[in-house]
């Protein structure tokens, strides 16, 4: 029996993909660029994840509640931070909820030679993309030999506090690769991520000891030694709110 390619490739992937590879994500620059949503296998091009920010020194990481439906020891240590209703721990339970961020594989114009990457953004343009989707004189923008490239224009306008991008299709539809042989164009939409494996996923246990740290002021090196100096968020469903609550209390003095 011979090799699985399949598989091969599947591995590369994830090989490839593991711990966040940075060459993989794609944000616009300032000004206007030009990209193409590319299908995939599973008919729907727009990912939502849900992530928990500001945890120490963690960079992000998905949130087991919001996005799998597990038991979570954060999410139970923030409903407890609500419920104190304090402004400090009010303060502390929006910087440490989870934020939803949306994500397409796309192709940027010019770039090509880099392959299939994936592109993050946020609610405002994820709802713009979904406009343009369900408008009948666009149709399938991903479609491969019918599609329409989008017109991105990225920048902080004067006097915001935040940059804006602003979606443009373009007037006509084109194919995907353009320049690229029919054996070539297979080769590079072939490159489309897994997605289940771009984000590394923590288990309750994992995120409680990251709590621990946090609460004991520690890094993630030092997890496992502050979770025996404070309050135990096992990441088991059985994690009462007034033990969440009492950790609280000492973590404020």
């Amino acid at each position: 029996m011979g090799i699985d390619l399949n598989k091969m490739r599947e591995k590369l992937t994830k090989l490839q993909n593991k711990g966040g590879n940075k060459s993989l994500f794609w944000r616009p620059s300032d000004g206007e660029q030009t990209v193409r949503i590319v299908p995939t296998a599973d008919g729907d091009p727009f990912k939502e994840y849900w992530f928990h920010y500001n945890l120490g020194q963690n960079a992000g990481f998905l949130s087991p509640k919001r996005n799998y439906g597990e038991n979570d020891p954060l999410n139970d240590f923030i409903q407890s931070l609500y419920n104190e209703n304090t402004e400090e721990s009010i303060k502390m339970a929006k910087s440490l909820s989870a934020r939803q961020r949306f994500f397409a594989p796309v192709i940027v114009r010019g770039e090509e030679d880099k392959g299939v990457r994936v592109w993050g953004f946020g609610k405002q343009v994820y709802e713009q993309l979904l406009n343009l989707v369900l408008n009948p004189e666009y149709g399938d923008i991903t479609d491969v030999k019918e599609g329409t490239d989008l017109n991105l224009k990225y920048g902080k306008p004067a006097g915001a506090s935040f940059p804006v991008t602003t979606l443009t299709p373009s007037r006509k539809a084109s194919t995907v690769c353009p320049d690229l042989s029919d054996t070539e164009c297979v080769a590079l939409l072939e490159q489309v991520p897994d997605f289940d494996g771009l984000f590394e996923r923590k288990t309750p246990e994992q995120v409680g000891t990251l709590l621990n740290a946090y609460l004991a002021g520690g890094d993630d090196g030092d997890a496992e030694e502050a979770s025996k100096e404070t309050t135990k968020y096992s990441g088991s469903s059985n994690t009462s709110s007034s033990s969440v609550e009492g950790a609280f209390k000492e973590l404020l003095g």
